[in-house]
């Protein structure tokens, strides 16, 4: 059997205005001092991709717009709800006052791999993605709920960050 290739007006996605007034996924995105506007972008793209209510872009990290955000997002920071604060911890201690459950995506003493963890329905969770070289800062890990890490089996200690927005995210979702 031939398969054929949708087309995008066959897809059904939603504009932007729709993504903005679609249901609450439960879900933001913090950016924690990401250096590259690309991987801002790709974090944009991803979280339209799932849904994600609000990505908050926080210290050094860029915000639209950007010609490098636009490049890797397509569009989709013109539909994924945003904020930029210049002080990551603060934005974890509001969301931690508005009832989400803080999880730091790094490696840890007492990480939980991905995979093991379980999203309860209908319980808010704010994913916290850290800088390309420092990754998380201390200070939000300890902050943080529990720390969520991507298992990996090479020889490097690391995904892209751009890279680990998706994943976790197609955990988070699936």
């Amino acid at each position: 059997m031939k398969d054929r290739k949708l087309l995008n007006i066959e897809l059904g996605r939603l504009s932007p205005e729709q993504y903005r007034r679609k249901a609450d996924s439960g879900i933001v995105l913090v950016l924690d001092n990401i250096r590259s506007a690309h991987n801002v972008g790709s974090a944009f793209r991803s979280a339209d991709a799932f849904g994600v209510d609000k990505l908050w872009l926080c210290g050094i990290s860029a915000a639209p717009p950007s010609p490098e955000i636009h490049k890797s997002a397509l569009g989709a920071e013109d539909a994924v709800p945003w904020e930029h604060a210049a002080d990551t911890l603060s934005v974890v201690r509001q969301l931690r006052a508005e009832g989400y459950t803080l999880i730091a995506v790094e490696q840890t003493v007492h990480s939980v791999k991905l995979g093991t963890f379980r999203p309860e329905p209908g319980h808010k969770y704010a994913l916290v993605f850290g800088n390309e070289v420092e990754g998380v800062s201390q200070d939000v890990v300890d902050a943080s709920d529990f720390a969520l890490e991507i298992p990996q089996r090479g020889t490097k200690h690391s995904l892209n960050v751009s890279v680990s927005v998706g994943v976790v995210l197609w955990e988070m979702v699936r």
